[in-house]
C-alpha cells in the first residue's frame, strides 16, 4: 500500500506557526511522554533530583534533551513538542503561561513588556502574516 505525502499546509508561510500534525507528534511523542510523566510526584522528585539522568529514561533525541534542560520553550514546539504538555515543565519551573509566552517570543522580551503587548492587543499585524512578509522567515 502507498503512502500518500500531504501537500504542503498553508500554515506553514505563517511566522511562528508549528503545524501539529501527525509527523510532528510521532517526533515528539518521547518529549511528550517524559512531560506527562511530571503528573506523578514521585517522577518529578526524581526530575528535580538529577534532571539528566530522569530524561534519558525517555525516547528523546539529542536535541529535545538539550530544549528541557536549556528550557527552550520555543525548541521544545520546534521538535514536537505539545504545548499542553511542555507546560508541565513550566510548572515544575514554578512559571505560568505569561511568563513563558514572553519566553517564546525571541525577542528577549521581559515577562512586563508581553503583559503590556497583550493588555493592548497583542502583536501587530505587520510582518506577521506570512513568512518574506518582513525580517520574520
Amino acid at each position: 500500500m502507498m503512502t500518500e505525502v500531504a501537500p504542503e499546509n498553508d500554515f506553514e508561510s505563517i511566522p511562528g506557526t508549528y503545524v501539529q500534525d501527525a509527523a510532528h507528534y510521532q517526533n515528539g511523542y518521547g518529549l511528550n511522554m517524559f512531560c506527562m510523566s511530571l503528573n506523578n510526584a514521585e517522577n518529578r522528585a526524581q526530575f528535580k533530583e538529577d534532571e539528566t539522568a530522569y530524561i534519558n529514561q525517555f525516547d528523546m533525541s539529542n536535541a529535545q534533551r538539550k530544549a528541557v534542560l536549556e528550557r527552550d520553550w520555543l525548541g521544545m514546539l520546534q521538535l514536537g513538542g505539545n504545548i499542553y504538555y511542555t507546560f508541565k515543565i513550566a510548572a515544575f519551573d514554578g512559571l505560568n503561561m505569561q511568563q513563558i509566552g514572553a519566553k517564546m517570543s525571541g525577542t528577549g522580551m521581559s515577562f512586563e513588556d508581553f503583559q503590556n503587548m497583550m493588555l493592548n492587543g497583542g502583536r501587530p499585524i505587520d510582518g506577521n502574516r506570512f513568512k518574506g512578509e518582513s525580517d520574520n522567515g
